[in-house]
């Protein structure tokens, strides 16, 4: 393999060789831009005879704003620029030589619907948008996304999937990293999905999916990341946009969001502030049969649990950014996030002798109290040395998360006629602490030829403290259960540097990168009366190579072929690595393990596009040690444990189109069809599975009128494996309609989510010695949602601010 991963970038340095010698002719180059030096990634440069107007290509421009025209006969030219919700703009006569290449002043695009006294917004976004190296979502492009929250915006999100827990897989694969505007989470997945729960979409912009990402980011997620930006306010002035929104589902629910702010000469506030209120249901029923070593069942069980929590969120993003000089830039942001919940949980519990007759009920009330409360402060600066691209940043971020949990267990044991014969009470305090310290700084340097050299060194620092404080309590006298209670402490410090070089020539275009990660970590599982303390110490150093090429098969750039590689790490949960059992109910543990190591993947992808309109691809990856939840039984209990469970290979073929089959009617959709392969060492022997699955997502968007548009959306999942768990078909169809008031800056919007109440995650856990177990989830997915939104301020721009962080790994393993 790793020779295949070698002869894979040297093919692409020799075809980067090639394609120097071979390219041939005169050229035109330049950049496009709005008045605030943005660059307008897709715009449109068609490229014209001087003589009699005659179209001789097109090209768009890329995510930096630039393009290019190659192998041109001498003659004279006109470039006309173009992009939705801005001015024509057409160049002046162009003469194009052989001898010498032609670079042209920075061309700049005007809103056409502009105004200095209020927001007008005239420009919109396709919902979908491809890159060399990721596909960029733009939420704000369907409607069913009014009101909904951001974990709720991501199921609708090609390639996501999200199950009833609110854990993420991309493209079939579980271990991706979440980041919030290039930043980490450092959230463990349930306190991940409780934060993306409460985050409106009313804050958020894009959500950039990359399953290959290059060098720059942290290598950390196997599975790729998924990186959500949030809106920033950048114009003159002060200006703001506000949103409130009523939602129906089992329970009511309601939040409120602004974001807003204010620019005075050199200094710039800007905040976001949303508050989230909801209350949500979910029943669950696990079946489960147990059997001796003949195969003959001896009894069964069967838990129906309800869910019905209910939470108050306020998250708040405010910031300050001082331009000493249009060079220079220092910036310092502020992130808190304030999450309190409350759950009446009841399990109903009935246990089958081997004959079917019942044997006995068992009645759990449990209660919790949680809170979660996140801190963060990330200082930024930047320096642009010249206007040719040449700059310096570096970020220094802290971030302190303060989570609990009290529980109260009640179980209740009776006879089939009604009599009491056990009762027994638990409850418990689980408090955990992390503290996450950040440094890395990034220079790019461009050189010549169209070519760029992006360099960087990043260190952080994570101690976690997680406790877990359990009391049997007999006749309101509690005692410790020093057979549970434990406390476990984490230390961990990864330094890493990379270097990433891309560069356009002609038709081609290449980009590779390497990155260096040395990890190191150091658990310590505290003891007490009745147990020993216990550690452990891992050191290791990585490399992590990226390539991607792309070869534009025609000079108009319609069609277009991008192959890619790259190798990324998934490091063990800080909680996943506590050797220490959880109680989850009577029947149910999470143990942790801290002989678990790193997971590993390469990831082989090539992929063809026509004109942005339609993308076909195929993808190879293949995982060693893959990390996955695990179940094994101990008498008629399951132990939940995460364990490394031998390889998984992934062979993925996707497709994605944006069409347009009239003005008033626009689709997007997104189709793949994966197998996934499982094979490695198991509780039972040896864990061999494998099948196929078909994803699709798709939406319409029609334009009713002036004022009024609407969209119907939704998609489907067939059956498919994740280790030992195996689901059944799922999927959803959602609808919305929107109505423009107030001189359009206001802003009346109707959801219906999951009209046919068809999203219901459930499927088969195999391969677990002397049992068998079926899972079956009601979730609270059919929502109806009212919002309003009011657009106000000024619309004088300033540049753009950089997203900030160098935090972008750690988030996600928090436990």
């Amino acid at each position: 393999m790793r020779r295949l991963q070698l002869l894979f970038t040297l093919f692409a340095l020799i075809l980067f060789n090639c394609a120097q010698a071979q390219t041939t002719g005169g050229s035109i180059s330049g950049t496009v831009s709005d008045e605030a030096k943005k660059p307008l990634d897709g715009a449109t440069l068609v490229l014209l005879a001087a003589k009699d107007s005659t179209v001789i290509s097109t090209s768009l421009a890329k995510a930096d704003g630039s393009f290019s025209f190659q192998n041109l006969k001498n003659n004279t030219y006109i470039i006309k620029a173009t992009y939705m919700g801005y001015k024509t703009h057409v160049s002046s006569q162009v003469a194009v030589s052989q001898q010498k290449p032609v670079n042209l002043p920075a061309i700049t695009l005007s809103p056409s619907g502009k105004t200095l006294n209020e927001v007008s917004v005239t420009a919109k976004k396709s919902y979908v948008q491809q890159k060399i190296d990721r596909t960029v979502v733009n939420v704000g492009a369907l409607i069913s996304n009014t009101g909904a929250n951001a974990l709720e915006v991501l199921s609708k999100t090609p390639g996501v999937q999200i199950d009833a827990d609110g854990n993420i897989t991309f493209k079939g694969k579980s271990g991706v990293l979440v980041m919030i505007d290039d930043k980490p989470t450092y959230l463990s997945a349930a306190n991940l999905a409780t934060y993306l729960r409460s985050l409106p979409s009313s804050s958020l912009d894009q959500i950039e999916l990359m399953d290959n990402p290059p060098a720059k980011y942290d290598a950390a997620g196997n599975a790729g990341v998924i990186n959500i930006k949030t809106k920033k306010n950048t114009n003159r002035g002060f200006n703001a946009v506000t949103s409130v929104n009523l939602a129906q589902g089992f329970y009511g629910r309601s939040d409120a969001s602004i974001n807003f702010n204010y620019r005075i000469d050199k200094v710039n506030f800007f905040a976001n502030v949303a508050y989230n209120k909801q209350k949500t249901f979910r029943r669950l029923e696990i079946d489960r049969n147990y059997f001796d070593e003949n195969s003959n069942q001896t009894s069964s069980l069967q838990d129906i649990s309800y869910f019905r929590p209910s939470s108050n969120n306020t998250n708040i993003k405010a910031g300050l950014d001082y331009f000493i000089s249009p060079k220079t830039t220092w910036g310092v942001v502020f992130t808190g996030t304030i999450s309190r919940d409350h759950d009446s949980s009841p399990v109903y519990s009935l246990l089958y002798g081997k004959t079917g007759e019942l044997d006995s009920t068992i009645n759990t009330l449990n209660t919790s109290q949680n809170k979660f409360d996140s801190k963060g402060i990330n200082v930024n600066y930047t320096h642009k040395f010249d206007s040719a691209g040449r700059a310096l940043t570096f970020d220094l971020d802290y971030i302190r998360d303060i989570s609990g949990s009290n529980q109260f267990f009640v179980n209740n044991t009776f006879l089939p006629d009604g009599t009491l014969t056990n009762s027994q009470t638990i409850k418990d305090d689980l408090p955990a602490t992390i503290n996450i310290y950040s440094a890395k700084v990034d220079y790019t340097h461009p050189l010549k030829g169209k070519a760029k050299l992006e360099v960087g060194i990043k260190s952080s620092y994570v101690n976690t403290d997680n406790a877990a404080n359990y009391f049997n309590v007999v006749d309101n006298i509690s005692t410790i259960d020093y057979n549970n209670t434990n406390r476990f402490l984490y230390k961990e410090n990864i330094n890493a540097a990379y270097l990433n070089f891309n560069k356009t020539f002609g038709r081609f275009s290449l980009q590779t990168g390497l990155r260096l990660e040395n990890t190191n970590g150091d658990g310590h599982q505290l003891g007490n009366a009745q147990k020993a303390d216990s550690s452990f110490v891992k050191h290791y150093t990585n490399i992590f190579p990226t390539a991607y090429f792309s070869y534009n098969l025609d000079t108009a750039g319609h069609n277009v072929l991008v192959a890619s590689y790259g190798r990324r790490i998934g490091r063990p949960s800080y909680g996943s690595l506590n050797p220490f059992t959880f109680f989850v109910d009577k029947f149910t543990y999470f143990s942790g393990n801290p002989f678990l190591k790193p997971q590993f993947t390469d990831d082989y992808k090539l992929a063809y596009s026509f004109k942005s309109l339609f993308t076909v691809a195929v993808a190879y990856n293949r995982t060693t040690d893959v990390q996955n939840e695990t179940i094994h039984k101990v008498d008629n209990t399951f132990i939940s444990t995460t364990g490394n469970i031998g390889k998984q290979k992934t062979l993925d073929f996707s497709i994605s189109s944006n069409l347009q089959p009239a003005k008033w009617w626009s689709v997007n959709l997104y189709a793949e069809v994966y197998n996934n392969t499982y094979q490695g060492a198991f509780y039972s022997g040896y864990l061999n599975e494998s099948k196929t699955t078909f994803s699709a997502n798709g939406n319409n968007q029609f334009t009713l009128s002036k004022t009024w548009s609407a969209e119907l959306s939704g998609f489907y999942n067939t059956s498919g494996t994740y280790g030992q768990f195996v689901s059944i078909p799922t999927g959803m169809l959602n609808a919305a309609i929107q109505k423009k008031i107030l001189n359009n800056k206001g802003t009346i919007k109707f959801n219906m989510r999951d009209i046919f109440k068809s999203f219901s995650p459930s499927g088969t856990i195999t391969n677990i010695v002397g049992a068998t177990a079926t899972y079956h989830n009601f979730v609270d997915t059919q929502v109806a949602t009212l919002t309003f939104t009011y657009s106000f301020g000024k619309s004088i721009s300033v540049p753009a601010k950089r997203n900030t962080g160098g935090a972008e790994s750690e988030q996600g393993r928090a436990h």
